[in-house]
């Protein structure tokens, strides 16, 4: 029938899946099934999601690249498991070829945190006492964005730190707050209930803007440190989806992250809303995988 191709939905008229890559209950997790219910709202079907943790987000992004490419399956995660682990991880078939971006959602500001008695009242004196000793401090692992971060703030400082890794930012500020460790380098989050006990200090962040919830604390190269780690998250489908169906999703995840509920608990988790389109968000996957495999290179730490 002419014209009846044309107004046919793109998408399968059955329920559709987000592949949560990390722990139930995560932060992506929450955000995850918030999504899912704003999606719900926009497109009149049902959105599930499941959890695929493992890998630091590996195994969840390779059942996404595996699956039919119409649409209904479909990621939820930080950009980690497609622009860092396949610069680290030997014989892992993932990278941004792998899956198709469908817009980007939330960016998580990362930062460098302090116990409140610290003498560093600022990023200019912590780095000040590196030059004289190595200051021990936490991250969520040698792959990590926070790790990344103290990376090239040691390149760009000339400074020598002492990197002690930990599962997940829990770990390092729990052994920061004992007084065992001089700094943390984590998500502005995990550390935010502790800045607003007045336990912790936070004295900078990586991002190329301030983080809302902090205006007070500058960025890096505010303070002159050519030092900008971004960790930002979206949405992910399999490569192949056909652009009808592109086009369609990514018109109702603008809807979702200008929703409420989206920017509530965006809020809540000190996440901060940065939505962008399948296309700004495909060339930000692209760049960043770049930048770091030239960081995975320069430091001989890449995956033969």
């Amino acid at each position: 029938m002419p014209g009846w191709g044309q107004v046919q939905d793109p998408l399968p008229r059955k329920p559709l899946t987000i592949i949560n890559p990390w722990a139930a209950g995560s932060s992506t997790d929450v955000m995850a099934r918030t999504l899912a219910d704003a999606l719900h709202q926009q497109l009149g079907q049902s959105v599930v999601v499941i959890s695929r943790e493992g890998g630091s987000g590996v195994i969840g992004m390779n059942v996404l690249s595996q699956s039919p490419p119409d649409g209904s399956t479909l990621a939820f995660t930080p950009m980690t498991p497609i622009t860092i682990q396949p610069h680290y991880v030997k014989g892992l078939k993932l990278d941004p070829e792998a899956v198709q971006p469908v817009c980007g959602v939330t960016e998580n500001i990362l930062g460098v945190s302090v116990r409140t008695d610290s003498p560093y009242q600022n990023i200019e004196q912590l780095v000040a006492a590196a030059r004289h000793k190595p200051l021990n401090y936490g991250s969520p692992g040698p792959n990590s964005a926070p790790f990344l971060a103290m990376d090239q703030l040691e390149r760009d400082q000339k400074l020598q730190l002492n990197h002690i890794p930990y599962k997940g930012d829990a770990g390092s500020i729990q052994e920061l707050l004992a007084g065992r460790l001089d700094f943390v380098s984590s998500i502005v989050a995990s550390a935010a209930p502790h800045i607003r006990a007045g336990k912790l200090r936070l004295l900078a962040v990586t991002s190329q803007r301030r983080h809302p919830a902090f205006s007070e604390v500058p960025t890096f190269q505010e303070r002159g440190m050519h030092v900008q780690e971004d960790s930002f998250a979206g949405l992910f489908a399999p490569r192949g989806v056909p652009p009808a169906v592109l086009d369609k999703l990514d018109a109702a995840c603008a809807s979702a992250a200008a929703s409420e509920a989206v920017r509530r608990v965006a809020q809540q988790g000190d996440q901060v809303v940065r939505y962008q389109n399948h296309r700004q968000w495909e060339q930000r996957i692209a760049a960043e995988f770049r930048k770091q495999g030239e960081t995975a290179r320069r430091n001989g730490a890449a995956a033969p």
